[in-house]
């Protein structure tokens, strides 16, 4: 009895903290999301870092690699925004081109579903009126404008923690010694060396395959005679850094920008057969070579961050979800009290 009652209190005491620690992730995005992602690239960029400290001073190897990081990082969003501005100068031959075919798609909805012309018209209304309320309504730009100063500073700021995380990472490491005791040090080294090391493999894997990815989507998306194919198959690749969710907006791009610009359905088909092989051999030959098992996780655990990392932080939740799993799946092996949660997370002690 008084082993059920302590069952009940631990099981208890785990969904309210369970619960209290999502809703805090949740409601502390603005702070986290920035910091978190300062720490990822910083690790990133230790190791050159590490170079650059044996030719200058660490504050100026650290400044140098936070410029490099932001650099990168604007050269990404051009490449982004000049795809969208093609994409501006081309909707009016899209919407030409796509016309017919959604001519053909409501006289197909007519003839095979309850449907009729009333229900479409009314359909077509309530879309207009809302894009009309939507685009006329002063509170949507304040709005607008709130979000996008947020995230200017945000960004800026993740370059900020970069220099800080890099200048100071001694300070932190101490910290961390000094938290355990005298006899643990040699553990708490090694889990930090270990730890530390997950991200970089993990983006420096996903980086040589996203290379490889934009080399096979520029072949075939080429080949399919796709506008702007080897932007479009840089950018495809580039979205693969978020989960499962880039590959399906790397397809729409690709459409984009082939089938409905020329409504050619031999590009449609050339696109469906580039990603279908690009994705084929990503799965079963690239990732198990270039990434392996750079990070420790196992697939369904993967699936589960990643959901949750949207859930609560949108697309740079996704992105962080791996790495940040990889990290604390090497902290649950490594401490003896929290090796059995580790080992349900790790992909090599689960196949065991």
């Amino acid at each position: 009895m008084k082993f059920n009652n302590r069952l009940f209190y631990l099981l208890t005491a785990a969904v309210v903290f369970t619960y209290f620690l999502i809703l805090g992730l949740f409601k502390a995005k603005g702070f986290l999301a920035p910091l978190l992602t300062a720490v990822i690239l910083s690790l990133v960029v230790l190791p050159l870092s590490q170079r650059l400290e044996k030719l200058m001073k660490r504050p100026l190897a650290s400044l140098l690699n936070s410029l490099l990081l932001f650099v990168i990082s604007i050269g990404l969003m051009a490449l982004v925004s000049f795809q969208v501005r093609s994409l501006a100068k081309d909707w009016p031959k899209i919407k030409e081109t796509m016309a017919p075919k959604v001519e053909q798609v409501k006289n197909f909805a007519l003839e095979h579903t309850p449907l009729n012309q009333n229900d479409l018209k009314e359909a077509k209304n309530e879309s207009s009126s809302m894009l009309t309320s939507f685009s006329s309504t002063s509170n949507t730009i304040t709005s607008f404008m709130g979000k996008l100063t947020g995230f200017t500073a945000n960004y800026l700021l993740t370059f900020v923690y970069i220099f800080f995380l890099l200048n100071y990472r001694h300070i932190f490491k101490n910290f961390l010694l000094r938290i355990f005791p005298d006899d643990k040090d040699e553990r708490v080294k090694s889990i930090i060396s270990k730890s530390t090391k997950v991200a970089p493999q993990y983006l420096i894997g996903k980086l040589m395959l996203m290379g490889l990815l934009a080399i096979l989507y520029s072949i075939g998306l080429g080949i399919s005679g796709v506008d702007n194919f080897i932007l479009v198959s840089v950018i495809a690749a580039v979205l693969t850094l978020v989960p499962y969710v880039g590959n399906i907006i790397g397809l729409g791009m690709a459409v984009v920008f082939g089938y409905l610009t020329s409504g050619n359905p031999t590009v449609l088909i050339g696109i469906a057969i580039t990603f279908t092989l690009a994705q084929f051999v990503e799965s079963y030959i690239l990732q198990p070579y270039v990434i392996g098992d750079r990070v420790d996780v196992h697939p369904f655990f993967v699936i589960l961050v990643v959901i949750l990392g949207n859930m609560l932080w949108g697309i740079i939740g996704m992105i962080l979800a791996i790495p940040i799993m990889g990290i604390l799946t090497v902290v649950f092996l490594n401490i003896q009290e929290l090796k059995p949660i580790g080992i349900l997370f790790s992909k090599k002690q689960f196949s065991d």
